[in-house]
C-alpha cells in the first residue's frame, strides 16, 4: 500500500515537472516578464534611483571655513604679558565664516536635479519599446515556423502512405520506379526540413529566453493565436506620434533640462552673501575682542564670461534638439506609410492565397490523388499536385510572417503601448 503511494506521489511529480516544462506561454506573458525581469530595464531603474538620490541634495550650502591662529601678536612673548606699564599685546582668534547661497540659485539647481532622471525614465521607454518589437519579431517568427512543421508533419504522413501504398502496387506493375523514388526523395527532403525549422524554432525560443533573463534552456510553447490588425485608423501626424514616442519625449525632455541649465547659469550672475566671525582671546589684561564681517560676492564682466558662453551653448543646442525631433517624426510618418501601403497589398495577396490558390490546388490535388487510387490517374501527377499545393501553403504562411512582423514594426513606430 506505501509502495503505491509512493508511486502515485512520483507519477504526480513527474506530470507537474512535464506540465511545466511544456508551459504555454502568450505573448502577454512574453512581455510582461521581459519588462519585470530584463537587465537592461534593471540598469535604467538603477540610474533612475541615482539621479532622484542625488537630487535631494541640491538644496545643500557650502560648508563653514574654521579659522584660527594668532592675532596681531608680538614676536617677543614676554610682550603678551602685562605689566606696570602695558596691558599686554596680541591675542588668539577663533573664527568661522559661512557663505550663504542665494536662494534663486538653490531653487534652479534643485529644479535641473530633480528633473535629470526625466530623460533616463524616457530612454527607459524606448528601450522597452526596442525589446517589445525584438520579442514579438522572434514570437511571431516562432509561431509561423510552428505551423510549417505541422504542415510538413502532416505531409511526411502522406507521402509514406503513398510510398507504402506504391511499394504494394510495384509488386502488381501497377506504378513506375521513378515515381516510387521521386516520393522517396521527397520524404527525405521534408524529413530534412523539419529538423531545420524545429532548429530555427528552438533558436527563437533561447532569444526569448535570453530577453526574459532566464535559463536558456527553459521550454515552453508558443501560443498559436494571433491578430491581423488594421492601422489605417492609427497612423496619425506628427503632433500625435510627438505624444507616444519615447525618442522623442526624451528629445523634449533634454531641450528641458538645456532650459533650466540656462536659468541655473543666469542665478550665477546674481551676489551671493556671507558672514565672517572672529572672536579674539586677548593676552595680559586686553579686553575680549571680536569682529563680525559681511561679505558680498559681485560677478563682474571678467567673471562671467563663462556663464555668458554656457548660456549661449545651450541655447544653440536647443535648437539642434529640435530639427533632431523634425528630423525622427519626419521620417516616422514617411516609414508608416510606406508600411501601412505595403501592409494593406500583403493582406489582399494572403486573402487571395486563403480563399482562391489554396482551395484550387486542394481541390486538384483530391482529383489526382482519387484518380490514382481508382487506377484511373498517374502518381507523377499527383505528387506534382501535392507539392503545388505545399508551396502554396508554405507561400501563405511566408505572406503570414511578412504582415506580422510589418505589424511589429508599425507599432514599433508607433510605440503602442
Amino acid at each position: 500500500m506505501l509502495k503505491n503511494k509512493f508511486y502515485i506521489a512520483i507519477s504526480c511529480l513527474i506530470l507537474s515537472a512535464t506540465n511545466l516544462a511544456a508551459q504555454t506561454l502568450s505573448l502577454d506573458n512574453v512581455l510582461s516578464t521581459i519588462k519585470t525581469n530584463n537587465p537592461q530595464l534593471k540598469m535604467y531603474d538603477a540610474d533612475i534611483q541615482s539621479m532622484d538620490a542625488a537630487a535631494k541634495g541640491a538644496r545643500s550650502w557650502m560648508a563653514p571655513q574654521v579659522e584660527t591662529g594668532f592675532f596681531m601678536t608680538p614676536y617677543n612673548t614676554k610682550m603678551w604679558k602685562a605689566n606696570e606699564m602695558e596691558p599686554g599685546m596680541g591675542s588668539y582668534m577663533l573664527g568661522v565664516t559661512q557663505m550663504i547661497p542665494n536662494a534663486s540659485k538653490l531653487k534652479a539647481d534643485f529644479n535641473l536635479m530633480s528633473a535629470m532622471s526625466s530623460v533616463e525614465k524616457e530612454n527607459k521607454n524606448y528601450t522597452i519599446n526596442q525589446l517589445k518589437a525584438l520579442a514579438k519579431t522572434n514570437y511571431y517568427q516562432g509561431l509561423v515556423l510552428g505551423k510549417k512543421v505541422k504542415i510538413a508533419e502532416d505531409n511526411l504522413l502522406l507521402l509514406d502512405y503513398m510510398i507504402k501504398s506504391m511499394e504494394i502496387r510495384y509488386q502488381f506493375n501497377m506504378d513506375k520506379l521513378p515515381t516510387y523514388y521521386k516520393a522517396k526523395s521527397q520524404y527525405n527532403a521534408l524529413q530534412s526540413e523539419i529538423v531545420m525549422l524545429k532548429n530555427s524554432i528552438a533558436q527563437k525560443k533561447i532569444i526569448l529566453n535570453t530577453l526574459m533573463a532566464r535559463d536558456k534552456n527553459t521550454a515552453f510553447e508558443i501560443e498559436e493565436t494571433y491578430e491581423i490588425k488594421d492601422f489605417n485608423s492609427v497612423i496619425s501626424d506628427t503632433t500625435s506620434l510627438s505624444k507616444n514616442r519615447s525618442d522623442v519625449k526624451a528629445i523634449e525632455k533634454t531641450m528641458e533640462i538645456n532650459q533650466l541649465k540656462i536659468a541655473a547659469e543666469k542665478t550665477k550672475l546674481l551676489p551671493e552673501f556671507g558672514i565672517k566671525y572672529d572672536h579674539m582671546f586677548a593676552f595680559g589684561t586686553q579686553p575680549q575682542q571680536f569682529s563680525l564681517l559681511g561679505m558680498v560676492t559681485i560677478p563682474m564682466p571678467w567673471s562671467t564670461k563663462m556663464n555668458k558662453a554656457n548660456i549661449n551653448s545651450f541655447k544653440i543646442k536647443n535648437e539642434s534638439l529640435n530639427w533632431q525631433k523634425q528630423m525622427i517624426l519626419n521620417e516616422a510618418t514617411g516609414m508608416l506609410s510606406g508600411m501601412n501601403t505595403e501592409l494593406i497589398n500583403i493582406k489582399k495577396q494572403y486573402d487571395i492565397a486563403q480563399k482562391s490558390i489554396i482551395p484550387a490546388l486542394k481541390r486538384n490535388y483530391d482529383t489526382a490523388i482519387l484518380a490514382w487510387q481508382n487506377n484511373t490517374g498517374d502518381l507523377f501527377i499527383t505528387l506534382d499536385a501535392w507539392e503545388a499545393l505545399n508551396m502554396a501553403q508554405i507561400d501563405a504562411l511566408d505572406k503570414l510572417q511578412n504582415i506580422l512582423a510589418t505589424q511589429v514594426e508599425i507599432e514599433k513606430q508607433l510605440e503602442t503601448k
